[in-house]
């Protein structure tokens, strides 16, 4: 009998595979673990296909809460939930325990603390990252975290990118999600878990490029809110996002080439322009306050929120020591933030290597 997700060789030149399709599973579990914005809104996405679902909360009052008064109190307040439609827990192993596809969205500054306290097995998980970040110190993926460490086979790891703010998936505005997966009939099956009618998905194969793209694209954010509090206009920001644009795609190709990946497509270039525009983007807020002479401490203090550029700054900047690539930008924003050179001057200096 063939088992599913190993290479079956029928003789000396052919072989085929079988593939593992979590998803064709009857009556899957599905759990939340994090409950900042993105997670918020991604727990409203989910209740929107699921009867049911589970949600790791750290915080038991923001639990009682969201029992009480159906509204998680400190993110995205406008979205109601019905409680007797999740089990909530600060229990991570409880949550864990009772779901069988695992949606990860802990900012990745606070991931292995909280990572740290699993003690069950997941070997019988789908795990599937919507963590816009780098581990720190050890510079992988949360994919490659959760293939190194609990050796998941990438068949049953998936990534959700974006664009997509969480502010408007609260306020239900029409926005696109890709799910990637290494199989493309694995990615399909997690766009029918999250496509309503004011989410658009998009399938795709390339976990390792928007994983790095939604790294990168919050430095560039940072970068944008640093120049928009110096006053530089939008005749600058087009060259600023556009140079970004380019480091991105270098970076991506030096480190995880595929001939198969387009850079020019929404989970790349469109994340980055909506995160470097929008209103609601954190990283680009971050920016501004840096750029107008806030420390990186009383910024973060101040948004009360993770600005993911700030810690993906210091990944990509190691990283690149083994590539070597020209990134003029993220370069700039480590002096800044890392070294605590002065942004005017930085900047200054960054024009002049800008086309």
């Amino acid at each position: 009998m063939l088992q599913k997700g190993y290479i079956c060789r029928l003789n000396h030149n052919k072989s085929f595979f079988i593939m593992d399709n979590f998803f064709e599973g009857e009556n899957l579990r599905y759990a939340m673990i994090g409950s900042g914005s993105w997670a918020t809104a991604l727990a409203k996405l989910l209740l929107n296909n699921q009867e049911k679902i589970s949600w790791y909360v750290r915080d038991d009052e923001m639990i009682n809460h969201i029992n009480k008064t159906q509204h998680n109190p400190y993110y995205l307040p406008a979205v109601k939930f019905d409680p007797a439609r999740i089990h909530m827990s600060s229990d991570i192993n409880e949550i864990i325990d009772s779901a069988d596809v695992l949606l990860f969205c802990i900012p990745s500054a606070y991931f292995l603390p909280e990572a740290d306290n699993i003690t069950l097995s997941l070997k019988d998980k789908f795990i599937i990252s919507a963590i816009k970040g780098v581990i720190p110190g050890d510079n992988i993926t949360i994919a490659e975290y959760f293939n190194q460490k609990y050796e998941i086979p990438f068949s049953r790891i998936g990534v959700v990118s974006g664009p997509c703010h969480a502010e408007e998936v609260a306020m239900e505005r029409l926005s696109y999600l890709t799910l990637s997966s290494k199989h493309i009939e694995v990615a399909r099956s997690m766009c029918d878990v999250f496509a309503c009618d004011y989410i658009k998905t998009v399938p795709g194969t390339d976990i390792y490029g928007v994983e790095f793209a939604a790294v990168l694209k919050n430095i560039y954010a940072v970068a944008a809110g640093v120049c928009h509090a110096l006053s530089y206009g939008d005749n600058f920001m087009a060259v600023l996002i556009t140079s970004s644009f380019h480091e991105m795609r270098d970076f991506l190709h030096a480190t995880h080439p595929d001939r198969t990946r387009r850079t020019s497509t929404s989970a790349y270039l469109g994340d980055l322009l909506v995160t470097c525009y929008s209103q609601f983007s954190r990283n680009r807020t971050f920016g501004s306050m840096i750029g107008k002479g806030y420390s990186v401490q009383s910024a973060q203090v101040e948004m009360n929120m993770v600005a993911e550029g700030y810690y993906g700054t210091k990944c990509i900047f190691e990283i690149n020591k083994k590539y070597g690539v020209d990134m003029p930008i993220a370069e700039a924003m480590y002096k800044i933030l890392y070294e605590e050179k002065y942004p005017a001057y930085v900047i200054k200096q960054l024009t002049e290597n800008l086309q």
